[in-house]
């Protein structure tokens, strides 16, 4: 026992000792100044209480604590720091409330399901199936890290939304154009080069003069852009080879002869704070068509290509699409892969 007797001072000391479960390290908490021989014991035994807790403290943090620690883990092993925002927001503004006092070590697979379940009811199937991900990846990290010796997140189904949302036609992109252009709208060189292109929000914005090939109408896009990341690689990772429709060239001509640095779109305020879908919003409403997202012009694109008989490799290809079961969606919407087998039907 820990417990000695100071007779220059008279008074115990009482120094407990104990080596760290994991690091192995030799701590010790030491106390001086106790009258009695019965005080000091009552407060070695105070000493072991409080040094467990101090190791469990360490072993098995708050929740809102490895948290921290996973997020500073991950922004300094290559995360796009929007990828990592999205886990911040979302795991702070769903979890911090209910489990901020919560250790790591008392969490149980039931308790996470009925989280993703019941908590989260109100939520989307794609928010959920995202909550899910982003716990996964902390309890992971946990794990790795001789926190935890498993990850208690339950596997969970989730229903598969293979749904479009609302998509312009041909004649209806063709209104949005002209009109845009009459009005001389800011946003007409933007929309026009979506539209014909099927390039990302990010795609358009990162794209330079230096990309444009004019004599064989190809453009190259080795960029994309979000607003927290700046200029970065592409989603897909890869380069690839864009087509400039012969319609489009003027459009582009006009760009280069007015342009007024490196980039071939114009930098507007709405598309640096990225709010680019309201004013494409604001401005379908006026000439009453279907109010679709931004992004949406892409999958517009990519749909009346196909339904134009382009190959859909073709347009996987420029479109910058790795993952086939997205290209079936947009075949599906665009009726391709039913076209003629009715041809044969006549019950008249």
């Amino acid at each position: 026992m820990g417990i000695k007797y100071d007779r220059e001072k008279k008074h115990y000391v009482v120094t407990y000792h104990r080596r760290h479960p994991v690091t192995k390290q030799s701590k010790s908490i030491r106390r001086q100044g106790i009258k009695t021989k019965h005080e000091a014991e009552r407060v070695y035994k105070e000493l072991i209480i409080k040094m467990g807790e101090k190791f469990n403290e360490n072993l098995h943090p708050l929740w809102p604590d490895l948290v921290e620690k996973f997020l500073d883990y991950y922004a300094n092993c290559g995360i796009a720091k929007n990828t990592l925002k999205n886990y911040e927001q979302c795991i702070k503004a769903n979890t911090f409330h209910i489990w901020g006092k919560k250790r790591i070590n008392e969490f149980s697979t039931s308790e996470i399901r009925d989280f993703i379940l019941d908590d989260c009811a109100k939520f989307s199937e794609a928010h959920r199936k995202s909550m899910l991900k982003y716990l996964r990846a902390v309890f992971r990290y946990a794990v790795e890290h001789d926190i935890i010796y498993r990850d208690p997140c339950p596997r969970l189904k989730f229903k598969k939304n293979e749904k479009i949302k609302k998509m312009l036609k041909e004649e209806e992109i063709k209104i949005l154009l002209r009109e845009a252009k009459e009005r001389n709208h800011e946003w007409f060189p933007v929309w026009a080069v979506a539209c014909y292109t099927g390039l990302r929000n990010g795609e358009l914005y990162a794209l330079k003069w230096e990309n444009v090939d004019f004599q064989n109408r190809l453009i190259y896009i080795t960029h994309s852009w979000n607003k927290i990341n700046g200029l970065k690689t592409t989603k897909s990772g890869d380069d690839r080879v864009v087509e400039i429709a012969s319609s489009l060239m003027p459009v582009i001509k006009e760009l280069y002869e007015n342009k007024e640095g490196e980039f071939v779109l114009p930098r507007i305020r709405d598309w640096e704070t990225g709010t680019q879908a309201k004013p494409l919003k604001d401005f379908l409403k006026e000439l009453n068509l279907p109010l679709i997202r931004f992004h949406d012009l892409r999958a517009s694109w990519a749909t009346i290509m196909l339904s134009k008989g382009i190959e859909p490799i073709k347009v996987m290809s420029m479109g910058g699409w790795k993952d086939l079961k997205t290209m079936q969606i947009y075949i599906r919407k665009s009726g391709i892969h039913i076209q003629g087998i009715t041809n044969d039907l006549n019950f008249f």
